[in-house]
């Protein structure tokens, strides 16, 4: 059995550290196709909406860059722990005290308490699985590790919001992420005996110090912080979306809300099967090409033709599922990342993954950052363009993130041949 897990390039000795972030982002995920139309509907704007996502993604962000450099300083499961009592803590406060009156002030502060939980549980256990799989595993290991994460934060949660919403309501749907994050961090933290030996910092340094290297890691290696930029634009759309588009659906072609989540939840399910061949590819193909092209290109075209499909169809679901489907196999094409970052550098490979999670922390913060700016502005059809271009721009970004030799993958550095 540990055999077959290996050879899927599933890393067996981690097993139920995916499960445990699976089952933990089904909980954190299972708001995120239907919180934003709900509390319009209860009287807040599309606005208000927009800036509480915001507020959310800011401390996702920071817990994001924090994920990895907490991972240096204090090990893997303290800061897993960290990110699990930090989400009950925020969802406690939003659910039991700020979303009941719509005390907006009350609700910004704890949802973005909430915020600052899964970056550092599920991007920790990213950073442990970059220390702990071998290079010519390393795709494939982040391939599943985006699968069991996109398929419980996309796909999971937002098919058990159709049941739950119906059977239990928004409040308690919501109380009932509870049950899953406790089980996460069962399998996670506990059933998960894995470990890491690591090396106290050189010179007698502080610890604490390691935090620094989150940052001071761009001077000296700024190809890291190209790919930052390039995680950002990765998932902009996935969290904007969101936002304003069920409720332009809802008001174009009578899109109901167990639609739209049925909708989002195939294109996720498009999404982690993708994620799984995109490691593969990655390693296969060369991760920078995967990722220019399959990831920033397809990215580009199918955000487009996704938004125009209704519209030319006369509001077909099956062609729009079948776009999506397209659209988050795209949005996939970005999985290599997760190892051409950490594999740029010999060393604090935290630090440099500290950058990604920065990266895929503030795509939570600027996807409903550029709704409450520029809603009113260039409306929808403008969004729409606006988060098209900023996959150009990334698959342009994209080809400056070079490792050495200008090799396909780690793997591949001595071998001129492989140049791409």
């Amino acid at each position: 059995m540990t055999h077959l897990i290996n050879k899927v390039g599933l890393p067996s000795h981690l097993l139920w550290g995916y499960v445990g972030v699976m089952l933990f982002m089904v909980g954190d995920g299972l708001e995120i196709g239907w919180l934003s139309p709900y509390l319009v509907e209860q009287g807040l704007s599309v606005q208000q909406s927009a800036y509480l996502f915001t507020a959310y993604g800011v401390t996702i962000a920071v817990s994001s860059w924090f994920s990895g450099t907490l991972f240096e300083a204090l090990g893997a499961k303290k800061t897993m722990f960290l990110g699990v009592l930090l989400y009950v803590l925020g969802t406690v406060g939003f659910v039991g005290f700020a979303i009941g009156d719509l005390n907006y002030p009350l609700m910004l502060v704890t949802y973005a308490m909430r915020g600052f939980g899964y970056p550092l549980f599920a991007y920790g256990f990213l950073v442990w699985i970059a220390y702990r799989t071998p290079q010519r595993q390393l795709g494939a290991a982040v391939g599943w590790f985006w699968f069991v994460f996109t398929g419980g934060l996309n796909v999971l949660g937002a098919y058990y919001s159709i049941w739950a919403i119906e059977h239990l309501g928004h409040h308690n749907t919501l109380w009932s992420a509870l049950l899953f994050i406790g089980l996460g961090a069962l399998f996670a933290l506990v059933i998960n005996r894995d470990k890491i030996v690591r090396q106290e910092a050189k010179g007698g340094t502080s610890k604490w110090r390691e935090l620094l290297k989150g940052i001071t890691i761009i001077k000296h290696e700024p190809k890291v912080g190209i790919a930052g930029l390039v995680r950002i634009i990765n998932q902009t759309g996935q969290y904007a979306f969101p936002v304003f588009i069920p409720t332009y659906f809802a008001v174009e072609y009578g899109l109901s809300t167990s639609a739209w989540l049925s909708l989002w939840g195939t294109i996720f399910i498009s999404n982690i099967a993708v994620n799984l061949l995109s490691g593969l590819i990655g390693d296969r193909f060369g991760w920078r090409n995967t990722v220019m092209w399959f990831g920033g290109v397809g990215c580009a075209i199918f955000t487009v033709v996704f938004f125009y499909t209704p519209a030319l169809t006369g509001g077909n679901f099956l062609a729009m599922q079948i776009v999506g489907i397209l659209w988050g196999a795209c949005i996939a094409g970005y999985v290599p990342l997760s190892a051409l970052v950490p594999s740029l550098v010999k060393e604090d490979k935290g630090a440099a993954m500290a950058i990604l999670n920065l990266g895929a922390g503030l795509c939570v913060f600027v996807g409903p950052l550029l709704v409450g700016l520029f809603f009113d502005f260039i409306g929808v059809t403008g969004l729409i363009w606006l988060i098209a271009g900023l996959h150009l721009l990334g698959a342009v970004l994209t080809k400056f993130i070079t490792l050495p030799n200008n090799a396909k993958t780690a793997t591949a550095e001595s071998s001129p041949a492989t140049a791409s």
